[in-house]
């Protein structure tokens, strides 16, 4: 069994920045990618970054349209951690902030290509 274990969130004003942090533990860890969500309230969970897992492949990056420019996902192969940098915070980035991953290649903007899924950390930026 996998776990995944976000970490980092908090409550921020509005422009600041959060780094946010996705420790993978279990069974040997294997993913095609790992991707961030976050819901909030009374919304669907949303699409926010993926990073593709495999070292020995070329990168590839997925983000939002809404966190383009401000939000940079990255990963630490050797530490099974994936991470969420959100710099210029808005308000509307308020929201529950869930790491997921996918063992399998696919639309890595679905909610349902994700198998893994943290219990979530709250983002909160007042305005």
């Amino acid at each position: 069994q996998v776990q995944l274990v976000e970490s980092g969130g908090g409550l921020v004003q509005a422009g600041g920045s959060l780094r946010l942090s996705c420790a993978a533990s279990g069974r040997t860890f294997s993913s095609s990618a790992m991707g961030w969500f976050r819901q909030a309230i009374g919304k669907e969970r949303e699409f926010v970054t993926s990073i593709t897992w495999d070292p020995s492949r070329t990168d590839y990056y997925y983000y939002a349209d809404s966190v383009k420019g401000r939000f940079t996902i990255s990963r630490d192969n050797a530490k099974n951690t994936v991470y969420l940098q959100m710099n210029r915070l808005k308000p509307e980035d308020t929201a529950v902030y869930y790491c997921a991953g996918s063992p399998s290649n696919g639309n890595y903007y679905a909610a349902a290509q994700y198998e893994h899924w943290g219990q979530g950390t709250q983002v909160t930026v007042s305005s």
